[in-house]
């Protein structure tokens, strides 16, 4: 069925279970797995906290620190899962835009990601990568929630 598994993961507690849940899944399938972290690059007016105390160049060092232990700790699992995996951090102003990008780039036949079920207010003001995947994606998308 499925053959290689895009996992995208932002190294919060539910990205990390989609990552779970992932890896079973292409362990079942015998499949392979590209896992994908984004970071949107520095912006001298925002409102991401991150950002707001930073600048450039220690936004990027520590970004670029964050994305390395994220990939690393979902490497670990994808090893200890038995997975073969390669991981890539992106650097995109749209996350959803690199997710797919890679997806289609690396070859990936089924995007496997978490959504924060965001709702109301919170889901028109934050926006959902899940959702605007799910609306441009033409790879199929799974959603753990």
């Amino acid at each position: 069925m499925f053959k290689h598994i895009l996992i995208p993961t932002d190294g919060s507690d539910l990205a990390s279970q989609a990552v779970d849940k992932g890896l079973a899944l292409a362990a079942s399938l015998g499949a392979v797995v590209t896992i994908v972290t984004v970071t949107e690059p520095f912006h001298i007016l925002s409102t991401d906290a991150m950002q707001v105390e930073s600048s450039r160049a220690s936004y990027d060092a520590d970004a670029a620190a964050y994305a390395r232990k994220v990939l690393k700790a979902a490497q670990a699992k994808a090893a200890a899962a038995g997975v073969r995996a390669e991981t890539h951090h992106k650097w995109h102003d749209n996350p959803y835009q690199a997710i797919i990008d890679t997806a289609l780039g690396e070859g990936c036949d089924l995007i496997a990601m978490a959504s924060h079920g965001r709702r109301g207010m919170a889901a028109v003001v934050m926006g959902s990568q899940a959702t605007r995947i799910l609306t441009h994606s033409k790879i199929p998308v799974l959603v753990f929630r």
